[in-house]
């Protein structure tokens, strides 16, 4: 009985906190359910909500009253506007709604910021309701009691609107088919704007009802976001009463679950997520068996890497056999492809080596060999000479530049050849990162140990969460990632022996450059080992991807049914390039880590990942040096255009998200593309990157 009466107001509490996220969570769904919006800006249509809420609360009922109307309003005209600004998306899959509603996040959370300040405001309800009542021998809130019976109610009539009116009828058809609703006089375009306003609606007036219990303040909005997420992916999009039972029970652990088991509880939220989504992926998505693996049609990417390598360095010519065959059906035809397919097969008598300085071109002639390699010497003689042009602080910028662009170009891997669009590449890049801390602060300071042992670690980990990801495609994909990356967040925050948890680490020797020398600590020095390092990483990786191996992963993103018919392990060419790209994130953090000389969570969070992302898509899908210009793009508007305008460094990053979604639809590549063919391939190069494009005729671009 003591135990039941301990932890019976947290229960309570439970109930309370999860029928908040339900109304919440029910405006995610119906957004991304109906109107297919996946929306990443959700969390700040409740915070439109809770800090109109506040703002006109006086402690009366009409003051409520008045805060709940305006407040719904609010989010339901933001969300109106979030209709109009997707629409233009419409074919461009999930991943470019993702991009564009977080920069909108980010423009939108500084906006309010700047109108009603930085400090939580406090929020006055009404006399009647800011009192206590007895419940069950307990004293309780009287507000939260009152809301609960508000969140039920609100739930109720949603129900009856989408399954008993003509409205809702609407609504489910333009969900299953939009072109029989246009038929019967609807317009599908305006049933989408209300759709998403409705959305935005549920949310402004949960924020309003919901901000004396998740006061509007700076954080709220991510942790209301998060949250709706995972309620969304463990109640699914089909009933509104599995979503119901899903919200309480993410209420429950967040309220319950943190009174009785602390340490587990920040796991137990984003690990169930996880799990549903492998579950579900299982049923799903269109692996087979080999997913993980098996057959054994074709040739091994790795094994045909080391013996091209090995044939390089020798000098001997490799046999016909090392060429690991692709299917022609598995490439998109045309001239690049035909070029980079016959490279392939003629490559084996004159070395990788050769070939990547080439360029991957099929006649190797002076003229060609310029122009594929003219981006990269140019990148590499104006990083060169920063050290020179710059001052310190600057040049600290480009060092951490560098280690988002290696990051970056790990997140290119994934989302352009491997058609594995991911937001939580933080997660390597984080064991990277605190793994050069820790050999640091016990004594091992020499960088290319700390470089070797942080890509090992970073591999390591990518090998045991691999498996959980190739399986999934598409969206699937992004929410498992994301899951795992808040899951590698909530570890950092818990392992506070290796951590420091939210405190970060601090006060490490500084890296030595090689055996015997001195720690560096001047920033030219710094800046200098990790220019090193990223130019061995991206020729490493270049050389991988203009391969067959990276010709491999281009079949299996565009024709992964073909491929698994021709006998490819796709699952094994997946598995891979997961691991491959997180050891090349975990080399990003160990940079990271000897550049700045402190590591904080925030250095490895959600908002890392988004940038990651967005870097990826501004220089193209495929492109690994617009990987790395996107990189310093992010990081200048960050921290240097930034500090000329304090306090509004993330309503410029936004508006770099925004811009970058609707000018550059296949990134700096594209625009490179299109100029060197002169508007000859504009049909092609104007198509618009769906959750699943890849390189224009199966090239790898530089």
């Amino acid at each position: 009985m003591n135990l039941l009466d301990a932890h019976f107001v947290p229960a309570v509490d439970g109930v309370a906190y999860g029928l908040l996220l339900f109304v919440v969570a029910a405006g995610l769904s119906l957004a991304f359910g109906t109107a297919g919006v996946l929306n990443l800006s959700h969390g700040t249509l409740y915070a439109i909500g809770a800090y109109t809420g506040a703002e006109l609360s006086d402690g009366t009922w009409g003051g409520l009253a008045v805060g709940l109307a305006a407040g719904t309003a609010a989010a339901a005209a933001a969300g109106a506007g979030l209709s109009a600004a997707t629409i233009p998306l419409a074919r461009r899959g999930h991943l470019a709604q993702a991009l564009l509603t977080f920069g909108l996040a980010l423009i939108g959370g500084n906006l309010l910021i700047e109108f009603f300040g930085a400090d939580e405001l406090p929020v006055r309800v009404p006399e009647a309701l800011d009192s206590s009542v007895t419940l069950l021998g307990h004293r309780y809130p009287a507000y939260r009691l009152c809301f609960i019976l508000m969140a039920v109610l609100l739930a109720a009539f949603g129900t009856w609107v989408l399954t008993r009116t003509r409205v809702g009828a609407a609504v489910r058809a333009s969900a299953d088919d939009p072109q029989m609703l246009a038929t019967t006089g609807h317009s599908p375009r305006a049933v989408h704007t209300g759709v998403l306003a409705a959305a935005g609606a549920l949310a402004g007036a949960a924020g309003v009802l919901g901000a004396p219990i998740i006061g509007p303040g700076a954080g709220t909005a991510d942790t209301v976001l998060m949250l709706s997420l995972v309620v969304v992916v463990l109640g699914g999009l089909r009933s509104l009463w599995t979503t119901l039972f899903a919200a309480i029970a993410v209420g429950e652990v967040q309220t319950l679950g943190v009174s009785v088991a602390p340490d587990w509880a920040p796991y137990l939220l984003f690990a169930a997520m996880a799990a549903v989504l492998i579950l579900r992926s299982q049923f799903t998505e269109p692996a087979t068996s080999g997913a993980h693996g098996g057959g054994d049609g074709g040739a091994d990417p790795v094994e045909w890497l080391r013996r091209r390598l090995s044939a390089s360095f020798k000098g001997r010519k490799p046999g016909a056999g090392d060429t690991a065959p692709v299917p022609s059906e598995a490439v998109p035809t045309g001239a690049g492809a035909a070029a980079d397919k016959a490279e392939a097969g003629r490559a084996g008598g004159r070395g990788a080596l050769p070939w990547l300085l080439r360029g991957g071109s099929a006649d190797g002639d002076l003229a060609s060999r310029v122009r594929q390699a003219a981006p990269l010497l140019i990148l590499l003689g104006v990083l060169i000479a920063l050290p020179t042009l710059l001052d310190a602080y600057t040049i600290s910028l480009a060092g951490s530049a560098l280690a988002l662009g290696l990051l970056a170009v790990s997140v290119t891997i994934l989302t352009g050849y491997a058609g594995l669009p991911t937001l939580g590449q933080t997660a390597p890049f984080a064991v990277g990162a605190y793994a050069t801390a820790n050999l640091a602060d016990a004594g091992w300071t020499v960088g290319p140990v700390q470089i070797v042992v942080a890509a090992i670690a970073a591999a390591l980990f990518s090998l045991v969460t691999g498996p959980a990801v190739i399986r999934a495609r598409g969206t699937t994909v992004l929410m498992i990632t994301l899951a795992i990356g808040e899951l590698a967040s909530a570890a950092i925050n818990q392992l506070k022996s290796v951590t420091g948890g939210a405190d970060g680490l601090v006060g490490f020797p500084p890296t030595q450059a090689l055996w015997g020398g001195e720690g560096m600590v001047d920033e030219s020095e710094v800046y200098n080992y990790a220019l090193a390092v990223a130019v061995v990483a991206v020729a490493v990786t270049l050389l991988v991807l203009r391969s067959p191996a990276g010709k491999l992963l281009i079949g299996t993103r565009n024709a992964e049914a073909r491929m698994r018919a021709s006998g490819h392990p796709v699952g094994r060419y997946l598995l891979m390039a997961h691991i491959g790209a997180g050891a090349l994130a975990g080399v990003g953090g160990s940079v990271m880590v000897t550049v700045q000389q402190y590591l904080s969570p925030a250095d490895v969070g959600f908002e890392i990942a988004a940038f990651a992302l967005l870097a990826a898509v501004i220089g193209g899908n495929t492109s690994v040096i617009g990987a790395l210009i996107g990189a310093g793009l992010i990081v200048s508007t960050r921290d240097w255009v930034a500090s000329s305008w304090p306090g509004h460094g993330h309503l410029l990053l936004g508006v770099l998200f925004v811009a970058a979604v609707y000018l550059l639809p296949r990134g700096l590549a594209g625009l490179r593309a299109r100029s060197g063919t002169g508007g000859r391939g504009r049909a092609q190069t104007d198509r618009p990157p769906s959750d699943h494009d890849s390189a224009t005729a199966g090239k790898v671009a530089p």
